[in-house]
């Protein structure tokens, strides 16, 4: 099975970790670093629409997505069974 994450773009629901809320994770010093190394080492896709406003992050084994989807809504459809 695999989750859509926006524009089109789907990851296998067995290689997601974690789903997070973008803003929330902005509140930590230690988030903040984070997100900024991994920019750096290149781990970061970014599967967002020019204009819109990122929402939320997917983190798999190896990669962080990007999305404008809530976080909410892609842990909904990580739950739905089709």
């Amino acid at each position: 099975m695999f989750l859509h994450i926006g524009r089109g773009n789907m990851i296998k629901k067995t290689d997601v970790v974690f789903i997070g809320d973008i803003e929330s994770s902005q509140d930590s010093d230690i988030t903040k670093e984070f997100f900024e190394i991994i920019r750096e080492e290149g781990f970061i896709i970014n599967y967002f629409e020019e204009g819109k406003e990122i929402r939320s992050f997917i983190l798999t084994g190896e990669k962080i997505y990007l999305s404008i989807i809530s976080s909410k809504t892609l842990k909904k459809r990580m739950s739905e069974i089709i």
